[in-house]
C-alpha cells in the first residue's frame, strides 16, 4: 500500500531567514513546470533563499506502469504535489516559485498550482523535446506568458542550434528561449530573469503602455 504524501524541507547551512525581506514589494507567483525528469526540484533547491520544500514519493512498480521513464531510468523519486520556493529579486520584485508535477496523472492539480501564477519557466531536456510538447499545451492553454530553458545534462546533444530548438518546439519568435544547469544557481537565476524581463514586456507599467 503506498504511503501517504510526504512533505520534505531542504537543510542547508546559511539559508536565509523565512521572513520576507523589508524591500519586498511586488510578490509574484512563477510556475516551474516541464516534463517527468526535467529537474524542476532540482532548480528550485539551487535558488530559493528559503529550505525548499518538496513533496517527493518513490517511485514504484505501479508508477513505471503509467510514467514514462524513458531518458530518466536513473529517477528514484517524483513530485507528487508542489515543490515551493522563494527568491528576491534586486528592486523589491520576490518570486515565489510553484513546482509542478510532470506527469499526465496529475493533470487535475495543474488548475489549482497555475491559479494566481503570472508566468512559467518551462524546462525542456533536449534529449527528449517531445516530452515537453504535453506541458507546453497546457501553459499556452493558460494564456500564461513562458520562457523555455534547455536543462543541460551530461549526455546532451551539443549539435542541435538555437535555431533547430526553437523549431521543434514551435515557439513563437518572442519566446525567450535559454539554455542552464539545473545544479547550478547563478544559471538557474538567469533563466528566471529571462522570464521575468519576459513578464515586464509582457505587461509594461501603465505609464509605459
Amino acid at each position: 500500500m503506498a504511503s501517504a504524501t510526504s512533505s520534505t524541507v531542504d537543510t542547508r547551512p546559511g539559508d536565509a531567514d523565512v521572513h520576507l525581506p523589508d524591500t519586498a514589494q511586488d510578490l509574484v507567483k512563477i510556475l516551474v513546470t516541464g516534463p517527468f525528469g526535467v529537474g524542476k526540484t532540482t532548480l528550485i533547491r539551487s535558488v530559493s533563499e528559503i529550505r525548499p520544500l518538496h513533496t517527493e514519493e518513490q517511485l514504484t512498480e505501479a508508477s513505471a506502469q503509467v510514467d514514462d521513464l524513458s531518458g530518466v531510468r536513473d529517477k528514484s523519486t517524483t513530485t507528487v504535489a508542489i515543490d515551493f520556493g522563494r527568491i528576491s529579486l534586486p528592486g523589491g520584485v520576490v518570486l515565489y516559485l510553484f513546482g509542478t508535477p510532470g506527469q499526465e496523472r496529475f493533470r487535475p492539480l495543474w488548475d489549482d498550482i497555475a491559479y494566481g501564477a503570472l508566468g512559467a519557466l518551462v524546462l525542456v531536456d533536449a534529449r527528449r523535446i517531445d516530452a515537453s510538447f504535453d506541458v507546453l499545451g497546457l501553459v499556452e492553454e493558460t494564456g500564461l506568458p513562458y520562457a523555455v530553458a534547455f536543462n543541460t545534462f551530461p549526455d546532451t546533444p551539443r549539435h542541435h542550434t538555437p535555431e533547430q530548438l526553437r523549431a521543434a518546439l514551435d515557439l513563437e519568435p518572442t519566446t525567450p528561449m535559454v539554455t542552464c544547469d539545473a545544479r547550478e544557481a547563478d544559471s538557474s537565476l538567469d533563466a528566471l530573469l529571462a522570464l521575468v524581463q519576459h513578464l515586464i514586456d509582457h505587461n509594461p507599467p501603465p505609464e509605459s503602455r
